[in-house]
């Protein structure tokens, strides 16, 4: 037990970038426009992860390993060091990127490195929902900033109502898209060792019964909490006010916005009743909270004319983007030599 936890803890750290990163994406806008005091959203939010994580948390682990079956403990430590490194850089420069995209790039590295073919349709089908992430999100924070904004215009509500009830909207919605975080990305952080997952099965007072599975997502999601704390309040400060400029109405659209995106996006309930009638699916794959708050703001600010948009700012947030999963590939194909060189890991299990 004590080697898979520390070859778990690379997880762990990915994690906790996860949680300084992509919080932002959770509450940014709550905190930026003094909605929500830090604290109160971030205990808000990392309760909601832990539940998002442990009840729904494997629906997208299963294209992650679609793509590229990490099968041994020291690859698995290799390559979420590779994505938990990148997404550190871009942070050190205050920029939220994608934990999504870093693992992608750094399971590809793996599977360069092992001369391992990596499955086209399901990368085909990852690509596609990175892409359609933050247009959804943008068309639903588009619907919703319509709506919103004729209701308001029609019921005259005082200025103090309107206050009080955005407010608990905030609340809620950071309930809904710690949630939503822990469901879809939680396959990012610990993924990769589902495989070899050595944690027994817990029940706790006999009323709450995890399998070790969950028990793995469990200890994900708290080092994502972690995480939440203790380094995201510089990432906050671009995502929650950087871009483009909040009234709390609009705030609080484009966190709903990007929740419900990320719950499309790991529904597996979903994704069959669009296929039983005869729609094409939407996939159970993670994706970037970051994407899609960025396309809730993008999509709102176009709705608004467009001119409030801190374009450069925009631009600098897609190289991350771009940057990122590149300089995870190259990370995690260096230490998987390392691992099997240097330490003689075995970092991949011949079948």
């Amino acid at each position: 037990m004590f080697e898979y936890l520390l070859f778990l803890s690379s997880g762990l750290f990915l994690g906790w970038s996860l949680g300084a990163n992509d919080s932002a994406n959770i509450f940014g806008t709550a905190v930026g426009t003094k909605m929500l005091k830090f604290t109160t959203a971030a205990i808000i939010a990392s309760v909601f992860i832990v539940l998002g994580a442990v009840i729904s948390g494997q629906n997208t682990t299963e294209t992650l390993n679609a793509l590229g079956g990490v099968n041994t403990l020291p690859a698995g430590f290799a390559v979420s060091l590779a994505a938990a490194l990148a997404v550190r850089v871009m942070l050190k420069s205050g920029i939220s990127v994608s934990i999504s995209q870093t693992i992608v790039g750094a399971i590809i590295g793996w599977n360069v490195y092992n001369h391992q073919e990596t499955d086209s349709q399901t990368l085909i089908n990852i690509l596609s929902c990175w892409v359609m992430c933050p247009v959804v999100s943008g068309l639903i924070a588009v619907s919703l900033y319509l709506l919103v904004k004729k209701i308001l215009h029609c019921s005259k509500l005082h200025i103090l109502w309107q206050d009080f009830i955005v407010r608990q909207g905030m609340i809620l919605t950071t309930a809904l898209g710690g949630f939503a975080l822990g469901a879809n990305n939680m396959a990012d952080v610990v993924g990769v060792f589902v495989g070899s997952c050595a944690f027994s099965d817990a029940s706790f007072g006999g009323v709450i019964n995890l399998s070790g599975i969950q028990v793995l997502f469990l200890i994900g999601a708290i080092a994502v909490s972690v995480g939440v704390f203790t380094y995201s309040k510089k990432v906050i400060s671009t995502v929650g006010k950087g871009v483009l400029t909040f009234s709390p109405v609009v705030a609080w659209i484009v966190i709903l916005s990007q929740s419900l995106v990320l719950i499309l996006f790991s529904s597996e309930g979903l994704e069959s009743f669009l296929i039983s009638i005869g729609l094409p699916p939407l996939p159970a794959v993670p994706v970037s909270s970051t994407q899609a708050v960025i396309g809730a703001i993008v999509g709102i600010g176009l709705a608004k004319g467009g001119k409030e948009i801190r374009w450069s700012l925009v631009g600098k947030l897609v190289c991350g983007w771009v940057t990122s999963p590149l300089m995870a590939f190259i990370l995690s194909y260096i230490l998987l030599s390392f691992m099997e060189n240097v330490f003689r890991q075995p970092v991949i299990a011949i079948m």
